[in-house]
């Protein structure tokens, strides 16, 4: 699947999604870390074992992104109540989804000059 970009948002794009993965500008990644500022590969624990610190590039970010959007893989799982916890107390929002839908909101909230990260599951 290809992915369309407005041309207004700076930042890595999604540009197709892939095998088990997604194109981002010139690199193929399966586990994906996206921000406006970077992307960068990601080995994530299995969804159940997810903890703050598996994210802590994200939220090193200045500033420090509006939510993550969680991509679960190729279907919707929910993560431990204790992530999102840990980072709603960093005053940083979750919204889970499968990592295609993630994938493609990027885009569309990154056009809206959005400040958000991605942390998205390979597709399995």
């Amino acid at each position: 699947m290809k992915i369309e970009r407005d041309g207004r948002a700076e930042g890595p794009v999604i540009s197709g999604i892939i095998a088990r993965g997604f194109r981002v500008d010139d690199g193929v990644y399966e586990g994906l870390l996206i921000s406006p500022s970077r992307a960068d590969a990601w080995s994530p624990p299995p969804i159940e074992a997810l903890g703050a610190d598996d994210v802590a590039p994200l939220l090193a970010e200045v500033p420090l992104p509006e939510f993550i959007l969680l991509g679960t893989g190729s279907r919707l799982v929910r993560p431990p109540q204790s992530f999102i916890t840990a980072l709603e107390a960093k005053g940083v929002g979750v919204e889970v989804m499968d990592s295609r839908a993630a994938a493609r909101a990027w885009g569309v909230l990154r056009a809206e000059l959005r400040a958000i990260a991605g942390a998205l599951y390979p597709l399995n």
